[in-house]
């Protein structure tokens, strides 16, 4: 009759505190990578709303009639055309400036302009440029999507932290492990068994306690996912207001804790199989 070799596991307070932390970490993972996505998306739907206007700033008078030519020459390519009138223009600008009606001699003639392709906005404001200042809504509006950026930077960089927190605490738990039970070890070596069955075994328990972690970290994350869209969608105008993770967003975030059990069993493997060639 063969003797079974000696299988071991982790404490209780081991198995609590590592479903614990990774449940913590894998809900900051998911929370990183959904705001990315949301704010990749948001910047996306901004560009994509704007790359085709354009406002047209006629700084002197003179050239009024020249622009408007243009315009109207190139009235093909141009979806809308409105021209902002100075009481508009008043109103935009009376939080800034008060009174006096020689405000008017300082304002400029300006039109906005929508294309029907990017192709015809460049075209024809190469033709403006000369005579007024052609600017693209994508220009202006270019610091908040600089902005978005950044934000999409500092949460990939908090994911890339997170995942590396999860290495650490992975290959502590396993080398601990390994230290409280260097009797069983040393049992496992007599009798036979090889280091990868050994850390076969670690890795059967650390897949166990993260994929109950993952989907509490996930169930967890996804509520608060949709709290922070529904805070940006109620601000209803600017970057904030386009924000939103799509179909195949939620299923890379669903995904995000099979990624995390996967990385943490590699990572178990690889330091369990270290510790016991050094011994």
């Amino acid at each position: 009759m063969t003797k079974k070799p000696i299988v071991f596991s982790l404490v209780r307070e081991q198995s609590i505190f590592m479903t614990a932390i990774m449940s913590l970490l894998t809900f900051l993972a998911v929370l990183a990578l959904g705001i990315a996505l949301a704010i990749g998306t948001g910047v996306v739907r901004w560009n994509t709303q704007w790359d085709l206007f354009a406002t047209v700033q006629v700084m002197d008078k003179k050239n009024s009639d020249t622009v408007r030519k243009i315009i109207d020459a190139h009235a093909d390519k141009i979806t809308q055309v409105t021209e902002i009138t100075t009481d508009q223009m008043r109103d935009l600008m009376r939080p800034w400036i008060s009174g006096g009606g020689a405000l008017e001699n300082y304002l400029p003639q300006m039109y906005e302009l929508e294309f029907k392709t990017p192709t015809d906005l460049d075209s024809v404001g190469q033709e403006i440029s000369p005579h007024a200042r052609f600017l693209t809504h994508a220009q202006a509006l270019a610091s908040p999507t600089s902005a978005g950026w950044r934000m999409i930077a500092i949460s990939s960089f908090v994911l890339i932290l997170v995942l590396g927190t999860i290495g650490v605490c992975i290959s502590y738990i396993a080398r601990n492990t390994a230290l409280l039970h260097r009797r069983e070890l040393e049992i496992l070596n007599q009798i036979g068994a090889r280091d990868t069955y050994v850390a076969h075994q670690m890795q059967v328990i650390i897949a166990k306690i993260c994929a109950v972690a993952g989907a509490t970290g996930f169930i967890v994350a996804a509520p608060v996912l949709l709290l922070i869209l529904g805070a940006a969608h109620s601000a209803r105008v600017g970057l904030m207001a386009m924000l939103d993770i799509a179909g195949g967003g939620w299923v890379t975030l669903a995904l995000m804790p099979i990624a995390i059990t996967i990385f943490a069993i590699w990572i178990t493997r690889r330091t369990t199989i270290k510790i016991l060639k050094n011994n």
